[in-house]
């Protein structure tokens, strides 16, 4: 999969596929936060934000971050939250939560994130929740339940795991109005920016002089996995997904990470993949599928609903036609009243048929003209036009 392709050019289907990628991506990545554990938390967010973002930032491109000049005050503040909330908080509320409770406990609070979102971001945006949405999204979160289970906690890591809750939906509902100005790409070298001086803020804060220290080799190679592959590939493939398929059927695919985790925990022998856990994957497949609309999706891309070469049939429409019954998402520099240039191998769209065009497909007909078996066949001389001119266009 390509993270870097413009969104343009990414049909809803294949955005299903990037935010599923992504989603897997994460539940890989937590066999690299099981060799972290040592290492100082805001130190180690640091780095892996800091290196994040000047790996996106030549994929932002020259001149690509002119947008940020026109952000207001409050999409500033918009991009500060989901950094804090959705990117260090979570991480930081998961660590707490872990201390006093089994890792099954956040991951459980966590899966119950694409039931919030199918009914929050509807709500915030003054529609009703979709009703597939809603219910393919209990149906992940049970399966997520069964694939983790349930473990030892208290009060204390209930309270943390409700945190890391709200982290997570944040990562996708304080992301929906910045993501249409930024873009993917942007959007998410920013995120990443803000990310890594806050985590450096609150590592002053919380753990003075030692909150960064050099990595060791098993660590060093944690810490690139988790900048290069788990942020940049890994946000930029989510934040593409959501501009294709909206912020709730996106969050559905979150419930493919503690599937990937359980599927990739017996290689390093930190947990085994039973029935149960087939069993939770299978209602994961399914909460995605009904949620998503597997149909719906594929439909949505023959639709065309930007303009897309591969199509056979040659229809040109332009890319900023939202579906019906979609919200609509424009790309960074897209212009909705201008009109698209045709490819090389398009070609225009021929004129009205003519008098005279004997095409049997034709409908078109004027007064006193009567068709016979040849087609259509118009008067000659001078009634013709004693008739033009009986309409006054003579």
């Amino acid at each position: 999969m390509n993270a870097t392709a413009d969104p343009a050019d990414i049909t809803p289907a294949r955005g299903a596929l990037l935010a599923a990628f992504a989603a897997v991506l994460v539940g890989c990545s937590f066999t690299a936060n099981s060799v972290l554990g040592d290492y100082p938390y805001a130190g180690g967010q640091f780095l892996r934000y800091g290196l994040a973002c000047l790996l996106l930032l030549p994929l932002v491109g020259r001149g690509g971050a002119a947008p940020l000049r026109a952000l207001t005050a409050r999409q500033w503040i918009r991009l500060a939250l989901l950094s804090a909330v959705g990117m260090v908080g979570f991480n930081l509320a998961v660590i707490a939560a872990e201390r006093s409770a089994e890792p099954a406990v956040p991951g459980v609070f966590v899966g119950c994130a694409p039931v919030v979102v199918a009914v929050l971001v509807p709500l915030l945006d003054g529609r009703r929740p979709r009703r597939a949405v809603v219910y393919g999204a209990l149906t992940v979160a049970v399966g997520a339940f069964a694939v983790q289970g349930w473990g030892r906690t208290d009060g204390v890591g209930i309270a943390f795991s409700g945190c890391a809750l709200a982290g997570e939906v944040g990562f996708a509902v304080l992301a929906v109005p910045v993501l249409r100005p930024l873009g993917p790409r942007l959007l998410s070298a920013t995120v990443c920016g803000l990310a890594g001086v806050e985590s450096a803020l609150a590592g002053v804060l919380l753990d003075g002089t030692g909150w960064l220290r050099v990595p060791d080799a098993t660590e060093t190679a944690a810490l690139l996995w988790q900048a290069a592959v788990v942020t940049v590939v890994g946000f930029v493939c989510w934040y593409i997904g959501m501009q294709r398929i909206g912020a709730e059927r996106a969050t559905l695919f979150s419930g493919l990470i503690p599937v990937a985790a359980a599927c990739t925990a017996p290689l390093v022998g930190t947990g085994s993949y039973g029935a149960v856990q087939a069993a939770g994957s299978a209602l994961v497949g399914a909460g995605v599928a009904l949620g998503a609309g597997a149909s719906t999706v594929l439909r949505r891309s023959a639709a065309a609903v930007e303009e897309y070469p591969g199509d056979q049939r040659r229809v040109v429409v332009h890319r900023d036609m939202a579906a019906a019954g979609e919200p609509y998402q424009a790309g960074l520099g897209d212009d909705p009243l201008g009109a698209d240039a045709l490819a090389a191998h398009e070609q225009q769209v021929p004129g009205a048929p003519r008098h005279g065009d004997r095409d049997a497909r034709d409908v078109v007909r004027e007064a006193d003209v009567a068709a016979g078996p040849e087609g259509l066949r118009e008067p000659l001389g001078v009634r013709q036009g004693e008739r033009l001119g009986d309409d006054g266009l003579g």
